[in-house]
């Protein structure tokens, strides 16, 4: 689980973030308070999937709480407001700015305010986590529930976690002393003829080596957490980066992309091949792909996170467009299902300009109705570009348009086998809701508009008159 840390300040958020399975917390960045802090930290909180966060809490050098502190809580109260869902955990801190300076000076490189935030973020993260390192539930048990937004130096976790602490020590402690307990029993007609103060400085100094090796351990934990801290810190320099899926792209174009991000053909193909908990998903056939519902928008992700949680993005999207719009019932008063109706409105997207979605999908519900083929070269096109994208076989028109598959619609009656392109919100909407027409034909003419007509004889001489040069492109 990812939790975010914050530094909160009156002009500027550091922010932090972790993964409860490492214990290691990052620097992020820093956010300006200017009004809008709260879509960016939600925003980050979408990205990682979490609404985890642990608030530095200032302290004085008395251990008392100040101004600042104040401000902290509100600052918690008023994040509560725009993230009703957010779990919220105090982290008492003090001086932490001057530490986190202290720290980007040792490194030599040069650093700003918005630097100093983020460090002292990821500081103030850091010791949450520690303080309930020696704990061995899993981080959301440890947690109290955000109830009273207490501190985490005064809840019930943090008293859990310094108990089991203080257990184990003696524990430690104790495991040595019975050893050393057992070597002077072992020894005891030798120890009479001893001093007695001499026993007892052997014995001290078995304690004090038990906690020299416990000090060992320590140190030893923290150089891992110190390397595997520049570990991330590196992989984390290139921050984040766009991704855009666009309306009428295919799941060969975004595959594309994705390896132009940077990810391998074989990480790309198994995250296509991945099953997705959705239950829109689950009522697709069993051959089928991700076409058509992977949703047109742009998200920004970390760089290295799973294509799978990238594909999910998408998803969650989809899964929202169908329910906020109620498209299976609509598509249920057409006579098509939910994945029919997304495979229709996947044609109507590669078929339609702006504008004329309704009427197009008036047109083929009708050819649909009356039995007729759906005429659709767009679906040729498709087909060849699952088994042919070279063109190498299906080189003319005429070959293309007796390709022997089930999305070839001009050779099949019917819909397609499944989506030809992922469908904007606009073709969705067209074939839940077509024209009021009685259209049988259309075409796009070489000036780009639409020309639509009621009998074969019409569309032949639309095509004469105004399509000689578009309807002659090469499928």
């Amino acid at each position: 689980m990812k939790i975010i840390g914050l530094d909160v300040g009156t002009r500027r958020i550091g922010v932090a973030k972790a993964d409860s399975s490492l214990r290691i917390a990052v620097p992020v960045g820093f956010i300006g308070v200017d009004g809008s802090e709260w879509q960016e930290i939600a925003k980050i909180a979408s990205l990682n999937n979490t609404n985890w966060f642990v608030l530095g809490l200032p302290r004085s050098n008395e251990g008392n709480e100040t101004k600042q502190s104040l401000y902290v809580r509100q600052f918690a109260k008023d994040l509560l407001t725009h993230m009703p869902d957010a779990k919220i955990r105090f982290q008492d801190e003090s001086l932490t700015s001057v530490e986190a300076e202290n720290r980007l000076k040792s490194r030599k490189k040069s650093y700003e305010r918005g630097d100093i935030d983020a460090e002292a973020a990821a500081i103030i993260l850091q010791d949450f986590l520690e303080t309930l390192s020696s704990n061995s539930k899993t981080f959301s048990s440890e947690l109290p529930q955000n109830k009273s937004l207490g501190s985490t130096n005064s809840g019930d976790g943090f008293q859990d976690s310094l108990k089991t602490s203080i257990q184990t020590t003696k524990a430690i402690t104790k495991k040595e002393t019975d050893k050393i307990k057992m070597t002077a029993k072992r020894t005891k007609h030798k120890m009479k003829k001893w001093p007695i103060f001499l026993v007892l400085v052997l014995i001290a100094a078995g304690a004090a080596g038990g906690f020299i090796i416990i000090q060992k351990i320590r140190e030893k934990n923290a150089e891992e957490r110190r390397k595997e801290y520049a570990r991330i810190e590196a992989e984390m320099k290139a921050e984040v980066f766009n991704f855009t899926i666009r309306p009428g792209e295919t799941i060969f174009d975004i595959q594309d992309a994705l390896v132009k991000e940077g990810y391998t053909p074989e990480e790309v193909e198994k995250a296509f091949n991945a099953e997705y908990d959705f239950d829109f998903l689950k009522k697709r056939p069993d051959e089928a792909t991700l076409e058509g519902y992977l949703y047109g928008e742009t998200y920004e992700f970390y760089k290295g996170v799973p294509v799978e949680d990238i594909l999910t993005k998408y998803l969650e999207k989809m899964g929202e467009v169908i329910s906020e719009n109620n498209l299976e019932a609509r598509y249920a008063n057409r006579g098509l299902s939910l994945f029919e109706g997304i495979t229709l409105a996947s044609v109507v997207q590669k078929e339609s300009p702006a504008g004329e979605q309704a009427t197009v999908a008036q047109v083929f519900l009708s050819r649909l109705n009356y039995g007729w083929k759906l005429g659709s070269d767009v679906t040729v096109s498709y087909a060849i570009d699952k088994k042919d994208p070279n063109r190498n076989i299906y080189s003319d028109n005429a070959a293309a348009l007796s390709i022997d598959s089930c999305y070839n619609t001009r050779l099949y009656t019917g819909l397609p086998c499944g989506p030809i392109s992922n469908p904007n919100l606009a073709s969705l909407l067209a074939v839940a809701e077509p024209a009021e027409s009685s259209y049988l034909y259309f075409l796009t003419g070489d000036d780009g508009l639409m020309y639509y007509s009621y009998t074969e004889s019409e569309h032949n001489q639309n095509a004469a008159t105004h399509c000689q040069n578009l309807c002659n492109i090469s499928l």
